[in-house]
């Protein structure tokens, strides 16, 4: 029994009937739209992108990093996934949060290092101005030249930053919905997992030059296992019987079985697991989708998390994050070598066609891209797009018409 917080033998169940009845179907079921093409020119176009940049990226929850990357007050990394420079650091009260690098004064950075730990104070290098730890002004060089000055209104500006256990989020949009909100109903499947004991284990970042959408509906199919992973993911999981979830917030979820039932991955043998697994993260390869960039295949030794960041039109940045469950002190268990260097395999075998893709989606014979029943999952997060762009933004020919409303959870 898992109880009610996370998933109950009834959505087992369910999931696995789910399985089995793609395994055994012939046809799309008879009430599944054909779906209009998702227009060529939202993999090349520059306005597209750039609506994309302003109107969703820079309003979504997006994840920035785990509380292990700020293990004491004045800790910090700069996140540059977003409108300008972000430093997150958690305060002198343990409380994370975000602000823009950005000085109130004249605009200078008022960190410089991509990580550290900032002393009581963080200084401006440029005119001396000084922050404290919760982004609030504190010093003011050559004082007595300010006329009416109030240092209470010339904090750091700050950035939405919500966390879903150690994992930490932050929003552009001031009114965006909490965090919480918007990450259901997927973390009402994950509460069974100890996640806020979980750990980051590894962290790896690819540029990739291709448009961010080529690789976010590489992530969200299994139809590309038999030719890009022949003996990787292929030889381990079933792609036909890959059932796939749609919920609201333009989340998904695609759960792939394993194609025998008593398989095990000598990569994880003597690992330890995290407690509470299910038949569905030991039988199957439960793949969630976080909107817009967030891929979570869960297993029970750990999960590797992908993350997908636009760059240009043209370039994006791809990065590879492992979380494990707690070992105490010490290093890390030496069997991670080899487990992410199993995944990093299967992340450049789904890489090494984005590129020259990028360069033939240029081309006039590519005119849209149809998509079978099995890659519903890419409609809904292109349709997702659309909805928090705003289908009035963008010109006709780039919108996507087709209506998945009646196929989500």
């Amino acid at each position: 029994m898992t109880g009610a917080a996370g998933l109950d033998e009834a959505t087992i169940a369910d999931w696995i009937a789910r399985v089995a009845a793609e395994r055994a179907r012939t046809a799309p079921p008879p009430d599944f739209p054909a779906l209009p093409d998702i227009p060529a020119a939202r993999y090349t176009d520059a306005e597209c992108f750039a609506l994309e940049r302003r109107l969703l990226w820079q309003r979504s929850w997006l994840y920035a990093g785990h509380i292990d990357q700020l293990p004491e007050p004045g800790s910090y990394f700069v996140w540059r996934h977003g409108s300008a420079p972000i430093v997150v650091m958690r305060g002198d009260d343990g409380t994370v949060r975000a602000f823009y690098n950005t000085c109130r004064h004249r605009g200078a950075p008022v960190v410089r290092d991509i990580a550290g730990r900032a002393g009581p104070t963080l200084v401006c290098g440029y005119h001396g101005w000084s922050y404290d730890r919760q982004g609030q002004l504190r010093g003011v060089t050559e004082r007595r030249d300010w006329r009416d000055f109030d240092a209470s209104c010339r904090g750091l500006v700050g950035v939405r930053c919500e966390a879903y256990a150690n994992f930490i989020f932050v929003n552009e949009d001031r009114n965006a919905e909490a965090l919480a909100d918007f990450l259901e109903p997927v973390t009402r499947y994950l509460r069974h997992l100890p996640f806020g004991d979980l750990r980051l284990v590894n962290r790896r970042e690819i540029e990739v030059r291709c448009n961010v959408k080529v690789l976010v509906d590489n992530f969200l199919e299994a139809y590309h296992f038999k030719l890009l992973h022949p003996k990787t993911s292929d030889r381990i999981f079933d792609n036909q019987g890959t059932s796939v979830h749609l919920w609201r917030h333009g989340h998904s979820m695609m759960l792939s079985p394993n194609r025998r039932d008593d398989w095990v991955d000598p990569g994880t043998i003597g690992m330890p697991e995290m407690p509470r697994v299910t038949a569905i993260e030991r039988h199957h390869n439960p793949s969630y989708g976080l909107f817009p960039n967030l891929i979570l295949p869960v297993s029970p030794s750990g999960i590797p998390c992908v993350t997908l960041w636009p760059k240009t039109v043209r370039t994006s940045v791809l990065e590879v994050l492992w979380f494990a469950p707690d070992w105490g002190g010490g290093p890390r268990n030496p069997l991670w070598e080899r487990r992410i260097a199993n995944f990093d395999r299967i992340v450049d075998e789904d890489i090494q066609f984005a590129e020259p893709l990028q360069e033939s989606i240029e081309s006039p014979g590519f005119t849209g891209v149809p998509l079978s029943y099995q890659e519903r999952r890419l409609y809904h997060w292109h349709a997702e797009v659309d909805r928090r762009i705003g289908a009035q933004h963008l010109a006709p020919a780039l919108r996507v018409r087709g209506d998945l409303a009646a196929f989500i959870d």
